[in-house]
C-alpha cells in the first residue's frame, strides 16, 4: 500500500470529491453540496482527508474537531478499490490528526442501513452506542 497517499484537500478538490461521493458513499447528506464543502474546508481546511492511488482519489473521510469532540463523517471508498486497505488507512490519518489535536475521543456517522461498512467499522475498532439517539432539525439559510 506504499503507493496510498493521503493529505488534506484543497479548494480544487472539492467538485470532485462531491463526484466520488455519488459513486462511493452510501447515502446523501444535506451539505453534500459545493457550498456545504466549501464551508468545511473555510472553517477547517485539513478536515476533508484524501486517499490517493497514482493521483487518483479512491477514498475519503471528513475529520472534523470541534474543540470539544472529534467526528468523523463520509468514510468512503471507491467501490472498485475496497477491500485493500484503504478505509483502514484514512481512519488512521483521521485518528493521528484527532490526538495530535488534543481529541480524546472519536465518533462516527454510520448508517444503520449501510450493514456492510458495519464491519469496516467494527475492525477499526467502533461500535454503536445502544443508550443514545442522534436527534436533528434542518437550519433554513
Amino acid at each position: 500500500m506504499s503507493d496510498l497517499r493521503i493529505d488534506a484537500a484543497s479548494v480544487a478538490d472539492l467538485p470532485t470529491v462531491l463526484d466520488f461521493w455519488k459513486v462511493a458513499a452510501e447515502g446523501a447528506s444535506i451539505s453534500d453540496d459545493l457550498p456545504g464543502v466549501e464551508r468545511l474546508h473555510v472553517r477547517d481546511p485539513d478536515a476533508l482527508l484524501l486517499a490517493r492511488r497514482d493521483g487518483e482519489l479512491v477514498g475519503t473521510v471528513i475529520a472534523g474537531f470541534d474543540g470539544w469532540r472529534c467526528h468523523l463523517y463520509r468514510l468512503a471508498v471507491h467501490p472498485e478499490h475496497r477491500r485493500q486497505g484503504i478505509g483502514a488507512a484514512l481512519l488512521s490519518a483521521a485518528e493521528e490528526r484527532f490526538s495530535a489535536l488534543g481529541g480524546r475521543r472519536a465518533d462516527a456517522m454510520v448508517l444503520d442501513g449501510n450493514t456492510p461498512a458495519h464491519g469496516a467499522w467494527q475492525a477499526g475498532g467502533y461500535h454503536p452506542e445502544d443508550h443514545w439517539t442522534r436527534w436533528v432539525k434542518p437550519l433554513n439559510g
